[in-house]
């Protein structure tokens, strides 16, 4: 099946604190424990006759939980409100011209497809789901596709055997997406599908958060749950593919775009 996204109208406009929003929506359950983790911290120390190094270490925990539940959501704000990034205008730079055929591939949370009909109305657009509950048992993703149900749909597939001959597009398009995908091997099994079925010359656009310094100051054990920027080098090399571009977009997320070569 192919999702005909060129009649879609294009992305709705973005609310000034959306993405925020939708970062609090969808791992609620952080926030309120973060919450009740401080108060109850700070009454111990208080109230409770502690002695002065387990205080210390309890207004420590406190003010670390207190410094990370507010980094995210500043991070969060700077990356999806604030930014060009959610803007997804820059995409179209990125390829000396538009595809005639592409794919975009999701965990079952896209809002970037209703932006590339628009910026390529003229293409012809596979819309896929990788989404694997059994792998994929996070519940904050859980949370994101019931809250945010995609405006188009998609084809289910399997990562690592995609349903599609040699050749099949000019480009692939992993937003948000591929750390999703936490088995290595299974990711390198994607990588090397997306090198078979692209044509020669053919891109694939990887966005994300790094497992870096700046992202573990915004989201403290959370940055465990993306990938370093070596860990997309290595899928890469592997699969037969070239960076021919990166640039970061606020200090927490990357754009990375890989070639196939002829």
């Amino acid at each position: 099946m192919t999702a005909a996204i060129a009649a879609s109208p294009g992305a709705r406009p973005r609310g000034k604190y959306q993405g925020t929003v939708q970062i609090v929506r969808y791992n609620w359950p952080f926030y309120v424990a973060a919450a009740l983790v401080s108060a109850v911290g700070l009454a111990a120390a208080g109230l409770v006759a502690l002695p002065s190094p387990i205080r210390l270490l309890v207004l420590a925990g406190v003010g670390a939980t207190l410094f990370w539940s507010a980094g995210s959501l500043a991070a969060s704000y700077w990356v999806y409100d604030r930014s060009e990034l959610c803007r997804w205008t820059w995409i179209a730079g990125w390829f000396p011209a538009p595809p005639r055929r592409f794919a975009n591939l999701h965990a079952g949370l896209d809002e970037s497809s209703p932006a590339l009909a628009a910026l390529f109305p003229d293409s012809r657009a596979e819309l896929l789901d990788m989404f694997d509950p059994a792998a994929m048992t996070e519940p904050s993703i859980a949370r994101a596709r019931r809250i945010t149900p995609p405006e188009l749909a998609a084809r289910p597939v399997a990562c690592t055997r995609l349903p599609f001959p040699p050749d099949a597009w000019d480009a692939a398009f992993l937003i948000f997406a591929a750390h999703e995908i936490r088995d290595a091997g299974a990711r390198l099994g994607l990588f090397r599908e997306l090198a078979r079925v692209l044509a020669p010359g053919g891109r694939i656009l990887i966005v994300e958060h790094g497992r870096d310094l700046w992202n573990f100051l915004a989201f403290g054990p959370g940055v465990l749950h993306f990938l370093p920027r070596r860990e997309w080098l290595r899928l890469a090399r592997e699969s037969g593919l070239s960076v021919v571009r990166e640039q970061g977009f606020t200090p927490f997320v990357g754009a990375l775009l890989l070639e196939k070569g002829a």
